[in-house]
């Protein structure tokens, strides 16, 4: 008991067992690993002990270890870097990007998010060859320092600084990457036009993107889609605050399913379960009620749908809003209208060089759009359709393909790739939205569109409790499970509208991305829970 069994019990006949042979690969592997580590470690230490840099006589490199301390050091960003820097020594942190040793002298490429500076290590009388072997040897990847002397050169095209480069006098490798890296970033980044015209070169697939995303969300593109996003969040807060909106903050955690209990995921709450909020629409409802007039919030939003398409996510921002009106819903629809459009106008105007970034991995035809927006309805999309030979009944609802297809006729009539469509069929909306008062068969609802895909829906919310539990009835919703949303308005309420955006969706059709995985950070769907 407690003695180590002997080597020859591992095997069975002369033969290792499969235990054994897995433990001796994983202690192999441990080795090499441990191996190639020290004698990384024994060169850089062996660099350090050179007498030709003892003296401090030639250019510093080495690792830096965290308990150093360098106050007097005065780091800049690359994006900073231009011609008035000239012959100035410049300390500035980066990741490496490229190497290319050659010869005496070794070439870098240095990224700070999504930009690049050529950097050069050459031998002279103030460079060791030994600090160039240990530029050439830093990996792909490591965050390192560097200080240098900006030197104007001819124009780089392979970086982003197109007129200077760095001449390096010391170099050190802060946080140092693995060799081996489950994809590269250049390979990350080829123009999507690239990849279809030439072969060979190696196309990194969605799962294997989206497996090791830290190292995507690298890609100049990457950095630009989430600024951009960044942005949508920021001008919509802007735009309806702005408009006299309060934003507010709704819970996540609910504890009756809404719409009858379709499509909610259920989660364990003490010694009961409660459900992950489909949308915020009964919380701006009940501050409307609250007379807050106009509100809005931005947050997660949760749906139990087994859709893997290219435009659903299980998990995804919703940027909603609810208004109180006077005379008609339409002052809610073209306050949604002006707020797109001033929206858009951000973009253009405050992000155009995110977007040409994006353009150059993914070249799309520019972002079109009206101002006041188009709006069409419903039965003018019918006779649309009609006319391209699609046959569409009064009250049916448009299918995805119908909606792609509208949305080419809209941008050939009328150019534009953003318009709202109203008055939706009564029979294909909600229980909650209000018929239209003059055609029974219509309601009062709108769904707004950008390059042929739905981005909101909205529309009149029934504010009348009778007629809200009658309307339930005629649905076949059972009226104790809605309760408490029409409990809600029998303090009174003002009339309403809103609608609730899917914000990763305006982004990625914005953007003209192809699916919304790329304008999601770490993407939630029926398949993918991790990263």
């Amino acid at each position: 008991m407690g003695e180590n069994k002997p080597e020859e019990a591992e095997c069975k006949g002369g033969e290792i067992s499969k235990n054994a042979l897995k433990k001796r690969q994983k202690d192999a592997k441990k080795a090499a690993v441990k191996a190639e580590r020290q004698s990384q470690l024994q060169f850089v230490q062996q660099a350090y002990d050179d007498e030709d840099i003892s003296a401090g006589k030639y250019g510093q490199f080495g690792i830096i270890r965290s308990e150093e301390k360098h106050e007097d050091r005065v780091f800049i960003h690359i994006k900073e870097l231009n011609l008035n820097l000239v012959d100035q020594t410049i300390w500035l942190r980066g990741r490496l990007h490229t190497s290319r040793a050659k010869g005496k002298q070794c070439f870098l490429i240095l990224r700070e998010q999504s930009y690049t500076v050529q950097g050069l290590v050459a031998v002279n009388d103030e460079i060791s060859k030994q600090m160039v072997k240990f530029a050439s040897n830093i990996t792909k990847e490591s965050i390192v320092d560097v200080e240098a002397i900006v030197k104007k050169v001819t124009k780089i095209e392979s970086c982003t600084q197109k007129d200077v480069e760095l001449h390096i006098k010391q170099i050190f490798t802060v946080s140092p990457a693995k060799a081996q890296l489950p994809l590269q970033i250049e390979d990350a980044s080829r123009s999507v036009k690239v990849e279809e015209s030439e072969g060979p070169n190696i196309k990194v697939n969605q799962d294997t993107r989206l497996d090791n995303r830290i190292l995507d969300l690298r890609t100049p593109a990457n950095q630009a889609i989430f600024r951009v996003e960044a942005g949508v969040c920021k001008l919509f807060r802007d735009i309806l605050t702005q408009k006299g909106f309060v934003e507010i903050h709704t819970p996540k955690i609910i504890s009756a399913a809404s719409e009858g209990g379709a499509n909610v995921f259920t989660v364990s709450y003490f010694k009961g379960s409660a459900y992950l909020a489909q949308s915020p629409q009964l919380y701006k409802q009940m501050a409307i009620a609250a007379d807050f007039d106009k509100v809005f919030t931005v947050g997660a939003v949760f749906r139990a749908e087994d859709s893997n398409t290219h435009r659903h996510l299980t998990e995804f921002v919703g940027l909603d809003l609810e208004m109180a009106f006077k005379y008609h819903y339409h002052e809610v629809l073209n306050t949604i209208g002006e707020t797109f459009t001033e929206l858009f106008k951000g973009l253009r105007d405050q992000y155009a060089a995110e977007i040409a970034t994006v353009n150059e991995q993914f070249p799309v035809e520019p972002f079109t759009f009206l101002d006041p927006p188009l709006r069409l309805e419903f039965p003018q999309a019918i006779s649309l359709l009609a006319e391209a030979g699609v046959k569409i009944g009064p009250e049916d609802d448009l299918s995805t393909p119908d909606e792609k297809l509208l949305g080419k006729i809209v941008k050939a009539k009328y150019d534009t790739d953003f318009y709202i469509l109203d008055k939706y069929p009564l029979a294909v909306r909600p229980f909650y939205t209000m018929p239209d008062p003059n055609n029974p068969r219509a309601s009062n609802s709108y769904d707004m569109f950008m390059r042929g895909e739905e981005i909101i829906s909205g529309a009149q919310r029934i504010h009348d409790p009778d007629f809200l539990t009658e309307r339930a009835k005629i649905h076949n919703i059972d009226i104790e499970k809605i309760k408490a949303y029409i409990d809600a308005f029998r303090f009174g309420c003002p009339p309403h509208a809103g609608g609730g955006i899917g914000m990763e969706r305006v982004v990625m059709l914005y953007l003209g991305l192809d699916n919304i995985r790329k304008t999601s950070m770490f993407p939630r769907d029926p398949k993918r829970l991790s990263p």
